[in-house]
């Protein structure tokens, strides 16, 4: 399989979890969901630092972010798949 650039820890997540450092834009990840231990492969839109997430597929604003299985906020600014999920494109629904 090969080591892994990023985990998926739910099959329903929509955002996996950058798990090297350096990660460039164009790199051919390995994506590992951990909960059936399958794989696969995608594209990285843009450079993301370890421990950040990126869109395991479009997003549009409004939309629901899951990781872990969870929802962990709201799409704010529309994502493309493999870019970068953070502070700038997405917000907890808490306040």
């Amino acid at each position: 399989m090969g080591v892994p650039h990023l985990l998926i820890h739910h099959r329903q997540d929509n955002v996996g979890v950058v798990v090297v450092e350096d990660l460039t834009a164009g790199t051919d990840m390995l994506a590992v969901i951990t909960e059936d231990n399958s794989d696969f492969r995608m594209q990285a839109k843009q450079a993301t630092p370890i421990g950040h997430k990126i869109a395991l597929k479009d997003l549009a604003i409004g939309d629901t972010v899951i990781k872990y299985g969870e929802d962990i906020g709201k799409v704010v600014a529309p994502i493309v798949k493999g870019e970068h999920v953070h502070i700038h494109n997405l917000k907890t629904k808490r306040w």
